[in-house]
Formats: C-alpha cells, sequence, structure tokens
C-alpha cells in the first residue's frame, strides 16, 4: 500500500522524459551527426569521437529511458546519470571547436545555457515529482 496518494505509473513528465530520452536523443544525434560527417575530411578524427561520445551518450539515454517506461528499481539513478551525461557532453560539443558550428557568435552561450536549464528541469523533477516516488518506491516493493 502507498504510504502517498498521488499520480503512480509511467504517465504525464514521466511519460514525456520516456520519449525524449528513447526517441528525441536519438533522432536529434543522426540529424546532427549526418550533417557533421561533411566536415570529417576538415576536422579529422576529433570530429569522430565526438560523434562516438555522443552516440555512447544517446544510447545511455536509450537504455534509462527504457528503464524507467519498464519501472527497473534502478530507472530513476540512470536517468539522472544520463541527464547528467548528456549536459556534459553539450558543454564539451558547444565550448570546443570538434564539432562544426554555424551559428553567429554568441549564439552557442545561449543555446548551451538554454540546453543545461532543460536537464536541470529533468534532474529536478526526477528528485522532486511524486509520480516518480510512488512509482519507483512501489517498483523496489
Amino acid at each position: 500500500m502507498r504510504e502517498n496518494d498521488g499520480p503512480v505509473g509511467v504517465g504525464g513528465w514521466l511519460g514525456l522524459l520516456c520519449r525524449v530520452l528513447v526517441l528525441w536523443q536519438p533522432l536529434s544525434l543522426g540529424l546532427v551527426a549526418s550533417s557533421a560527417l561533411n566536415s570529417f575530411y576538415i576536422r579529422g578524427w576529433p570530429l569522430a569521437l565526438a560523434i562516438l561520445a555522443r552516440l555512447i551518450v544517446a544510447a545511455f539515454g536509450v537504455a534509462a529511458g527504457l528503464a524507467l517506461w519498464q519501472q527497473r528499481p534502478g530507472g530513476v539513478g540512470l536517468a539522472r546519470v544520463s541527464l547528467l551525461l548528456s549536459a556534459a557532453g553539450d558543454v564539451f560539443i558547444y565550448t570546443t571547436p570538434f564539432f562544426p558550428r554555424n551559428r553567429p557568435p554568441g549564439d552557442n552561450t545561449l543555446i548551451l545555457t538554454g540546453s543545461l536549464v532543460w536537464y536541470a528541469v529533468w534532474l529536478m523533477y526526477l528528485w522532486r515529482s511524486k509520480r516518480v516516488r510512488n512509482t519507483f518506491s512501489e517498483a523496489s516493493s
């Protein structure tokens, strides 16, 4: 029996987070990587390694999204790590010259700030959500 009243199960914002991790991150990576590969001859192996790192982060995100969706006991922790890895990856991509960018000067800072706010909001959701607490306290029982 639950101690807290409130929503339970994968729905609402938790369902959206699962979809973002499982669908959006790989799709976004595919679109960005396919256009970045045109620069491989200019940028060389550092670009290939950056794409590989982003691929690993996206794969970790898919694993986290599936763990949340299936209500696995470690799903929330895996999702937190995935969001932190994604944020670290964005910091690396937007602050180093390894990945091609066609943006006006100053836009990278705005995009990076928006990205970090995005991940911070999802992390706060995972820590404070009654749905997450109720769903995953039952899953571990």
